[in-house]
């Protein structure tokens, strides 16, 4: 039997109610103790975690891996690599790939190359419609027996009401989750930037408020035509929006949602040159979004903290903001950000933010025994240390992808270890 003892290690679990200094003992990858002190005897590996934090591994809702399809972006190996050397161990992959994860084919494609490549439970969300066109339905039933639990068209919006209606219906039958890309299309179309102080300095057509917020008004009055289904709303990133879901949830919808990073560490005025780097969709917005987007966390609006991780190669970042594609990296940076810019400006606490990152994406997915550790569980767990500083250098990511607008910043929180089923990876 192979054992491994975590010691010495503050240990957080928001849904477990475990805050304190504790002992964890792994055996044959399950976790089998949990103590304030565990004695060695010798035989087992330990893992000093003196000083570090070790909570449950976390969980993105929501990435793009690029395979099939774009592997000169990211193949599933680096983009699973470099979540892991962000904490992180389970990953959700969007299904705008080439072809779409839209059958079942594709989706035992990935599922199986995943397992090849990489320790993290790995989910392919599959698309909403075939071809991501918004017009005939995936076969919600069929995909969901192979494994899937949730379903996008993450990259394209579905605009009619009457397609996601009868989707919305059809994962209600199957118990799997809707993820939303809120936007509307002739709003969005053309901007490389938020509508505002970015689009006027660069002389760029913009992205208003509206194109995000008009299309989550008009797909909440869908979700209230069919009760008890599940949604969430990926990336937000408007005040706007913000409050349309806080009132959602207050009428009692089944209703959940995620921001990135990027919409509570940077507003639109950080913009200052045509640097591609700056380029995403929804775009950074304005510090009042960037306030209501933080408000949002603190109060429970939003749910999760999702990276939106998105690579492209770098020669397409460097092609200016107005040619180039939407979309940065954000695995590797995700923890720092929650810490430097929520937790050590006392916006929220370390409780909160593993809530985020770990325990509430896992509530959102409905998996079993992630997010949490207890004994009996296959073990999970990320440690890191919440206060040590380093600047962040994309030339040293894992990703494929090194082009980053947080390039030179000085950040709090450094994930050391993961560790999965028993084993260690840093």
């Amino acid at each position: 039997m192979k054992t491994l003892i975590l010691k010495n290690g503050w240990l957080i679990s928001p849904e477990d109610k475990l805050s304190g200094k504790y002992d964890i003992k792994i055996e044959d990858g399950i976790i089998t103790d949990i103590s304030d002190s565990i004695s060695v005897n010798g035989g087992e590996e330990v893992l000093d975690c003196a000083d570090m934090i070790v909570s449950p591994a976390f969980v993105e809702l929501h990435s793009h891996m690029r395979e099939p399809g774009f592997e000169e972006k990211e193949t599933l190996e680096t983009g699973l690599r470099a979540a892991l050397k962000g904490g992180y161990g389970v990953v959700c992959a969007m299904a705008n790939t080439k072809p779409v994860a839209d059958n079942e084919k594709i989706f035992e494609y990935v599922q199986n190359k995943a397992k090849e490549v990489s320790p993290i439970e790995f989910h392919q969300v599959c698309a909403v419609t075939q071809g991501l066109t918004s017009k005939t339905l995936t076969d919600f039933e069929g995909l969901h027996k192979k494994g899937a639990i949730a379903f996008s068209n993450d990259g394209k919006p579905i605009e009619d009401m009457d397609v996601l209606k009868k989707a919305l219906e059809a994962a209600k039958k199957s118990d799997v989750l809707i993820m939303l890309h809120s936007e509307v299309s002739a709003l969005a179309a053309g901007g490389a930037v938020n509508e505002g102080k970015a689009s006027d300095y660069l002389g760029v057509k913009g992205i208003p408020n509206e194109a995000e917020s008009e299309a989550v008004k008009r797909e909440l009055e869908t979700i209230r035509s069919v009760e008890g289904a599940r949604a969430h709303f990926c990336h937000i990133s408007t005040r706007q929006s913000v409050e349309l879901i806080r009132q959602a949830k207050k009428e009692g919808l089944c209703v959940t949602a995620e921001t990135a990073p990027h919409y509570f560490s940077l507003s639109d005025e950080d913009i200052t040159s045509s640097d591609a780097k700056f380029k995403m969709n929804p775009p950074l917005r304005s510090r009042r979004d960037v306030e209501a987007i933080i408000e949002g966390i603190v109060d429970g609006t939003i749910d999760a903290v999702a990276t939106d991780h998105a690579p492209h190669t770098n020669s397409e970042k460097m092609s200016g903001i107005q040619n180039a594609p939407m979309g940065i990296v954000g695995f590797e940076t995700a923890l720092p950000l929650v810490i430097t810019n929520l937790v050590k400006k006392n916006y929220i606490d370390l409780n909160r933010a593993i809530a985020l990152l770990a325990s509430n994406p896992t509530k959102i997915l409905k998996l079993n025994k992630q997010g949490t550790i207890k004994k009996g569980n296959i073990s999970a767990l990320t440690v890191f240390h919440a206060d040590r500083k380093h600047v962040v250098k994309g030339s040293e990511f894992v990703s494929k992808s090194k082009i980053t607008p947080f390039e030179n910043a000085e950040l709090s929180g450094k994930v050391e270890y993961v560790v999965i089923n028993g084993k260690i990876y840093s």
